[in-house]
């Protein structure tokens, strides 16, 4: 899927973010949707009203606890506000626990109504209120 990751571009309202060093070395990225109808997971996230989401986020292993991760969720997070609407929604798996940890601290909370499976793949819905 991250092969592919800059199609997500052709999406009405996505953003492909990237984080950068300070010598220019790709640290990780995400993808931002603006228009939850682009959102393009399970469940009921795609019909969620005046949301932007954030899918895909990624940081390269040898940039892990640079802030990388924290850097770009909140660059979605201000992509939001500037686009006016209510909340942020994401979604995630038990084996990123370190990310989940990470969306609690900025005060993402857990929405079971946003969970859903994915070819026996528990997958767990976050919502962030503005």
């Amino acid at each position: 899927m991250l092969d592919g990751i800059a199609r997500f571009t052709e999406k009405p309202g996505a953003r492909v973010l990237v984080a950068l060093s300070e010598r220019d070395e790709l640290m990780g990225g995400v993808v931002y949707f603006g228009d939850m109808a682009q959102y393009g997971s399970g469940g009921t996230a795609t019909s969620v009203q005046n949301a932007s989401g954030i899918r895909l986020p990624g940081v390269d292993p040898a940039f892990r606890n640079t802030g990388a991760g924290k850097a770009l969720t909140l660059a979605c997070i201000e992509l939001a506000r500037q686009s006016g609407h209510s909340q942020v929604i994401l979604h995630t798996t038990k084996a990123m626990q370190l990310a989940w940890g990470m969306y609690e601290k900025l005060g993402f909370a857990r929405s079971e109504d946003l969970d859903f499976s994915q070819q026996g793949l528990q997958v767990y819905g976050f919502r962030l209120t503005l």
